[in-house]
């Protein structure tokens, strides 16, 4: 692991009145005015640049008006839950008179708008399907829907083919032609600037003269929850999302739902970062998805009732714990496969398959082998009928998507269907295609990574002072962000003189620390390590990356550092 200086522009932009050391992490991370630093809701990029949002719109007041059956079509992951969940409530406060959702089970149907998913949407005898986090790739979905008679309204976000689908509407800031400035929007971030536009519209066309129009703003904290554990770059419009739904939640004023998996989680909302979002919320709620049917989590959020939300909140942290158990037995299986594999030997493109693995984890355990060897990395299982589906997560500098598309142009018969984002995606392919798919896509990383691209590197924001150690220091950071994917919690590195470790938990090291000069001593602990390396008495010196962090115990605050590589000096 090679810890590396964050680049630094020249001349540092001015920022305002602030600390040196935050405006070099502002501008460490491309901050270039003190604008982009306004986190208020009319700093929001205007609803109006995005292409399609009109027509959506004229879908949406017909719908309303005309008091049709509206169904939205989800997807079974956290930003797909959180968008089929704003798209219902939001609906609802904006007046529809029928609207429903519907996730397909990713082990029956698997991903998007289906031709199946239309029979069984069928069912329900909408007239208007709205699709949240996926559609954009459904061609035979949406033809079969429009066939059937029913109007259809397409939000996504992800990265679309060479052909669109029929759809009435489109609203997708990554469609061609879409001028909207931020491509980054999650799911849930897309439903969410929809009902914002169809409330716009509504308010003009006077339907509010008698009542206050309703505050579509109570719904950003499910929009900051889905946008942080997709893991969607936090630009500076998400980071407006994101920090408004954090401040809904530490105010008290979130979800029944969404505060029952923090008390099941024991995490005091007062104190939520979006560290939180992502690591405890997030899994919990996608435990559901991957496990069973994302509609326990949907129903969770949903529910008005806190005795409801807090039994479901349980059964989500004990899927979540299954899921642990489910994952760490995967991950012992994939290390076996690759333990006579040295670094020289071991392919630059991972693909791994066991038949007995489960679908719904082999993303979680491609992110793991990546994060391990830090190359790109697919993890495979059983679909039943001769199918595989793989799930990928990727490194730096690596499109992985683009990548299957690459694949795919040069194998014409090899992929069935894929799909995904530059450090994530998903694919179906015949058992038979395996061998081969592992061969092209090694190649195609062989293709654009060079060796020294695949040892890992982090970026440190630098030493701090030892009169930095302080808890007004910890706390500020915690409040710069909110800190997330392409805008990360600021790392330092440093030598400190190791004076006490011992292992808690089962894989995590506490330890006692003092400064270089011998002058503070800290606290620290890291999490997963390598228990053939530690604890070591031997140890006396270590080069630690770290965050600056606050520790609470009984009531009392202290600065800790959470560690995010260690090695001895």
């Amino acid at each position: 692991m090679r810890i590396e200086p964050r680049p630094l522009p020249e001349p540092l932009p001015f920022l305002g009145e602030m600390p040196t050391l935050l405006t070099r992490l502002y501008a460490a991370r491309g901050v270039q005015s003190q604008a982009e630093l306004d986190k208020s809701l009319a700093r929001l990029i205007p609803y109006q640049q995005l292409k399609g949002i009109d027509s959506a719109v004229d879908l949406l007041v017909v719908a309303l008006e005309q008091r049709q059956r509206i169904l939205i079509v989800g997807d079974f992951d956290a930003d797909g839950a959180t968008a089929s969940t704003v798209g219902m409530l939001g609906l609802r406060l904006l007046g529809a008179a029928h609207v429903d959702y519907l996730v397909p089970n990713r082990f029956e149907y698997g991903y998007g708008l289906t031709p199946e998913i239309v029979e069984v949407a069928l069912t329900r005898t909408p007239h208007l399907l709205i699709t949240v986090d996926n559609g954009i790739s459904s061609i035979e979905g949406v033809a079969a829907a429009k066939k059937a008679g029913l109007s259809v309204l397409v939000t996504d976000h992800h990265l679309p083919g060479s052909e669109l689908p029929a759809a009435d509407a489109i609203v997708n800031p990554n469609q061609p032609g879409c001028e909207f400035p931020s491509k980054a929007l999650a799911g849930v971030g897309v439903i969410f600037y929809v009902l914002i536009a169809l409330r716009a519209r509504l308010n003009s066309l006077g339907w509010y003269q008698n009542s206050k129009a309703p505050n579509i703003a109570e719904l950003l904290d499910l929009v900051a929850l889905g946008s942080v554990a997709d893991v969607v770059p936090l630009d500076a419009n998400n980071r407006i999302l994101v920090h408004q739904g954090l401040e809904r939640i530490r105010a008290g004023r979130a979800r029944p739902g969404l505060k029952a998996i923090l008390e099941v989680a024991k995490r005091d909302h007062a104190k939520i970062t979006s560290t939180d979002l992502g690591f405890i919320l997030g899994p919990r709620l996608n435990a559901a998805g991957r496990l069973d049917d994302m509609s326990l989590g949907i129903e969770c959020l949903l529910t008005d009732d806190a005795n409801a939300a807090r039994e479901m909140a349980a059964q989500l942290d004990e899927m979540n714990q299954d899921r642990k158990s489910i994952e760490q037995g995967m991950q012992r299986e994939a290390l076996a496969q690759l333990k006579d594999l040295t670094i020289d030997s071991m392919p630059f493109g991972l693909c791994l398959f066991d038949p007995e693995w489960h679908q719904g984890v082999i993303g979680i355990l491609a992110s793991r082998l990546k994060e391990r060897y830090f190359r790109p990395t697919f993890a495979f299982a059983d679909a039943g009928d001769g199918m595989l589906k793989g799930s990928g997560r990727s490194v730096p500098g690596f499109h992985i998507r683009d990548a299957l598309s690459v694949v795919a142009a040069q194998h014409p018969d090899l992929i069935s269907k894929y799909g995904g984002h530059a450090m994530a995606a998903g694919l179906t392919l015949p058992e038979a295609n395996f061998p081969l798919f592992c061969e092209a896509f090694d190649a195609e990383v062989r293709r654009q990574l060079r060796e020294e691209d695949l040892t890992g590197r982090m970026l440190s924001d630098g030493s701090l002072a030892v009169e930095e150690f302080h808890l007004e220091l910890a706390r500020a950071l915690r409040n710069a962000g909110p800190w997330g994917q392409h805008f990360p919690e600021p790392l330092f590195h440093g030598v400190f003189q190791l004076v006490e470790q011992r292992i808690v938990g089962e894989r995590h090291l506490k330890v006692v620390l003092k400064t270089e000069c011998g002058s503070v001593k800290l606290d620290g602990i890291a999490f997963g390590i390598d228990r053939e390396v530690w604890p070591n008495p031997t140890i006396r010196w270590v080069e630690l990356a770290y965050k600056l962090d606050l520790n609470e115990f009984r009531g009392n605050e202290t600065v800790q550092l959470m560690i995010a590589h260690i090695e001895p000096r």
